[in-house]
C-alpha cells in the first residue's frame, strides 16, 4: 500500500525534508488564536496530553496513530483529523516510513464568533474522509511561509465551521447571549492578565456571575474551565518566547509560572513533550525553503 498523498495534492506544500529521518516541527507566522504547524516524525512523537484548542490536520506522508477517547486511531495521506479541545492523545507514526502532517491548532474563541450563539461542534469520528474538507483545510495549511490576511481567515473560518458541522451531525445548542457575554468577558480579561494570577473574585466582578456558574457557562463556551485557559495562554506565550530563543528559565518567570519545573510539568501536560525536546524540534518557517 501506499501512503503518500498525491502529488497533486502538493502543489504549493513545499519538498520532502532532504534528511528523511529527521524529525523537526516547522511553525508559520498566524493571526491570534490560529497556530499553523507541519511536523515530520518517526516513531513515537507525542505523550498523552491536552490543550484547548481544536487540533484539525492533513496527514500527508505515512500512517499517522493516536489513541483518542478510549481507543486507537489510524490516519492515511488524505485523511482529516478532527480533535476536540481538552481531549487526551497521543500520536506518531505507524510504520518505519516515518510521517509527516500538517496541523490547525484553532481556539474556540474564533469560532464561536462564526456560530451565532450555538456551541462548538462535536465530530465523533476523529479521522474523517472528505475531499472537500481537506481542500479547505489545505488551502490555510498549505503556504506556511506565507502570513494569512485577514479576509482570506474570515472566509475560512467560514467554511471550516460548515465542514465541522456537517460531520458533527447535529446542530449546536444555542447558548444564553447572557452566558455568552460573561464568558467572552472572562476569557479577555484572563487574555489580557495572562502574567499573573487572577482570582476568582475579579472574574466575578467584572461578569457579575458567581464563580460556579462562571465556571459552567465558560466550559460550554470554550470547552475547558477559566483556570485551564489562563495556563495555555501563558504557555502558548511560552513558545513564541522558545521560537525566539529566550532561555527556557527565563521564559518559565515571564510566562507567569511559579519556577521552570511547574513551567515543565504545565508544558507536557498540554503538548506531550518537554519545553526543551520542543525547542530542539521547532523551526522556522524559512526552513521550507531548505526543505
Amino acid at each position: 500500500m501506499s501512503h503518500d498523498l498525491g502529488s497533486q495534492a502538493f502543489e504549493g506544500l513545499g519538498r520532502l525534508c532532504a534528511d528523511a529521518a529527521q524529525n523537526c516541527i516547522i511553525s508559520a507566522p498566524d493571526p491570534a488564536g490560529m497556530e499553523r504547524i507541519e511536523a515530520r516524525f518517526h516513531g513515537s512523537a507525542f505523550d498523552l496530553h491536552r490543550h484547548d484548542t481544536y487540533a484539525i490536520g492533513v496527514t500527508l506522508q505515512g500512517v499517522q496513530t493516536f489513541r483518542y477517547r478510549g481507543a486507537t486511531r489510524v490516519s492515511l495521506p488524505g485523511q482529516i483529523i478532527v480533535l476536540h479541545p481538552d481531549e487526551l492523545h497521543d500520536g506518531g507514526a505507524g510504520t518505519e516510513d516515518g510521517l509527516r502532517y500538517r496541523m490547525l491548532y484553532l481556539e474556540p474563541s474564533l469560532m464561536l464568533d462564526c456560530l451565532g450563539g450555538a456551541s462548538l461542534p462535536f465530530v465523533r469520528d476523529a479521522v474523517v474522509t472528505d475531499d472537500a474538507f481537506c481542500a479547505t483545510l489545505l488551502s490555510a495549511l498549505g503556504p506556511l511561509e506565507q502570513e494569512l490576511d485577514e479576509l482570506f481567515v474570515d472566509d475560512f473560518l467560514a467554511q471550516l465551521i460548515q465542514r465541522l458541522s456537517r460531520h458533527a451531525g447535529q446542530p449546536g445548542k444555542p447558548m444564553a447571549r447572557t452566558a455568552w457575554q460573561a464568558a467572552a468577558a472572562a476569557r479577555d480579561y484572563l487574555t489580557e492578565n495572562l502574567n499573573r494570577p487572577v482570582g476568582s473574585s475579579e472574574l466575578e466582578a467584572i461578569t457579575g456571575l458567581d464563580r460556579y456558574a462562571l465556571s459552567r457557562h465558560f466550559r460550554a463556551a470554550f470547552s475547558t474551565s477559566p483556570h485551564r485557559f489562563l495556563v495555555m495562554r501563558r504557555l502558548q506565550h511560552a513558545r513564541r518566547m522558545i521560537m525566539a530563543g529566550e532561555p527556557l528559565a527565563q521564559i518559565a518567570v515571564e510566562a507567569g509560572f511559579s519556577d521552570q519545573s511547574h513551567f515543565n510539568r504545565q508544558f507536557k501536560k498540554a503538548f506531550g513533550m518537554t519545553p526543551g525536546r520542543w525547542s530542539s524540534l521547532i523551526r522556522g518557517p524559512a526552513a521550507m525553503a531548505a526543505a
